[in-house]
């Protein structure tokens, strides 16, 4: 249903990197990259992660509430993902560990920009 998901940043190149860096963790590499955005998935056939400056030139900030769901296919995967995000200087918004009472795994961190992240793997 979800073709892509967006989220804003005030330094492209660097959310480039850290993108990059990131998801490589997990085996995807970027797909395109123009001027002021980039999207990262498995394929242009599949739902894509874009990062972009803002359209309106204004100053991108973290939604209140929102909040992008990376599915993985495993628990080594969520923890190799939250690790790789604080390391290159996200922020630790949930270490990783079981959820709820139906196996839902998962680990929460916000990148370089304060858009809050969650790798997860469902029960």
């Amino acid at each position: 249903m979800l073709g892509y998901v967006t989220v804003g940043t005030n330094d492209f190149g660097r959310a480039i990197q850290f993108y990059d860096e990131l998801l490589a963790t997990i085996g995807i590499n970027r797909l395109w990259m123009h001027d002021s955005m980039a999207a990262w998935g498995p394929s242009r056939q599949h739902s894509a992660l874009c990062v972009a400056t803002p359209f309106d030139d204004n100053k991108a900030t973290a939604g209140n509430g929102v909040m992008i769901a990376l599915k993985v296919d495993s628990q080594e995967q969520v923890r190799a993902l939250h690790g790789k995000a604080v390391e290159l200087g996200g922020h630790n918004e949930g270490d990783p560990g079981p959820r709820g009472e139906h196996g839902f795994y998962g680990g929460y961190f916000r990148d370089l920009d304060g858009n809050k992240m969650s790798a997860y793997t469902p029960g």
